[in-house]
């Protein structure tokens, strides 16, 4: 079934006539009307595609530094990553002594994109159903998800609420492994194949961006051996801590006290404290709010942050967006400052011309994004 790109108001139309039976003949299809089914939420009103929606490329057109959960209320600590190019994370795990990179969420808990889709049903602030069995109780209320389902994996599938729920989250994670998900027609890949071409500054933050020499983009955000190369999803998937600032504003609204410690907190190693993983920079440039936690509003100002480390200017330490200077690092140990420090400070001309380079990552359909 091809996707539809369904926005929000569509997924409520259909749930109110539901794909029919016949038209559920794959795990993607299936996955597909899971996606859009707020049904699988405790008050109905909240679906994977609400944190997640495929108009605003797969993240939380809502507005805020975080998601408002299925009660309407509960606020996350945390800004939705984009499910867009999830599908190339590879398995959590530790790649080198201490390096951890893959898995899925912003502190890599869920080792794979199955265990992923799992997550947020049982979430008491987002989804926030009791259990497992109370999800798989919604989904027999479907008699075409049974139908779907029991074709799919077996007709005992409902016999056993651990494989049921399994089956929902296989299906969900054969979605979003479509090409729907990671289409690769940005301006870049487009100029990549020969398609389209970049404009001079463009093309300077293509050079800056790739140039260890000039910056230390690409030691985090890029995963191909070539500076330029088609299928490059701008991650290494590795965690690292940056000295991302607090965002006391979202702090007053969700009254979280703890610091936010990233892989630390999950696998309580005071040493990984603070390190989150390496987003990609795929639609960056309309995907904000920006870091784990949607400190920074613009994209501009995540550049001229990374810049603090290696300037000696105390002029160009002030976040346009306070006028004030950059707050002190919630977890202030364990910064990546080998990474953090590589390369030269940078003047306006570079930083205008990343982020501009970081614009033509933009996939065809949200282009007219750029625009608002």
């Amino acid at each position: 079934m091809p996707f539809k790109a369904l926005s929000l108001a569509l997924a409520a139309t259909l749930l109110a006539a539901p794909l029919a039976a016949d038209e559920i003949t794959s795990l993607e299809a299936l996955g597909e009307a899971l996606f859009f089914d707020t049904n699988l939420s405790k008050n109905r009103t909240q679906a994977c595609a609400t944190c997640h929606d495929p108009e605003r490329a797969f993240t939380d057109a809502r507005g805020g530094f975080a998601s408002i959960g299925d009660d309407g209320e509960s606020i996350g600590d945390r800004n939705a990553p984009t499910a867009m190019y999830a599908m190339f994370s590879p398995e959590f795990s530790e790649i080198a002594e201490g390096v951890f990179a893959g898995g899925q969420f912003h502190d890599g808990r869920a080792a794979t994109l199955e265990e992923q889709a799992g997550g947020p049903p049982l979430n008491p602030i987002e989804m926030a159903m009791p259990d497992a069995a109370a999800v798989v109780a919604r989904l027999e209320e479907n008699p075409d998800y049974v139908a779907a389902m029991t074709s799919l994996f077996g007709a005992d599938v409902f016999d056993d609420t651990d494989a049921a729920y399994s089956a929902m989250t296989r299906a969900i994670a054969a979605f979003e492994r479509t090409d729907e998900f990671a289409p690769f027609d940005s301006k870049y890949d487009r100029y990549l194949r020969g398609e389209a071409e970049l404009s001079r500054e463009e093309m300077l933050g293509e050079t800056l961006f790739f140039s260890q020499q000039f910056t230390n983009c690409n030691i985090c955000h890029q995963l191909n051996p070539r500076p330029a190369s088609e299928g490059e999803v701008f991650t290494n998937y590795e965690f690292h801590n940056i000295g991302v600032p607090e965002n006391t504003d979202l702090r007053a609204l969700n009254g979280v006290l703890e610091k936010d410690r990233g892989l630390g907190g999950v696998n309580k190693q005071p040493h990984l404290s603070g390190r989150h993983k390496v987003p990609t920079l795929r639609n960056i440039a309309v995907t904000g709010p920006y870091m784990h936690n949607g400190v920074f509003e613009d994209l501009r100002t995540v550049v001229l942050f990374y810049n603090t480390y290696n300037t000696k200017s105390e002029a160009r330490k002030i976040n346009p967006e306070t006028e004030e200077p950059f707050a002190a690092p919630e977890v202030p140990e364990n910064l990546s400052m080998e990474e953090l420090t590589t390369g030269p400070a940078l003047e306006d001309r570079e930083v205008d011309a990343l982020v501009a380079f970081m614009k033509t990552l933009t996939d065809a359909r949200y282009e007219h994004l750029l625009e608002e």
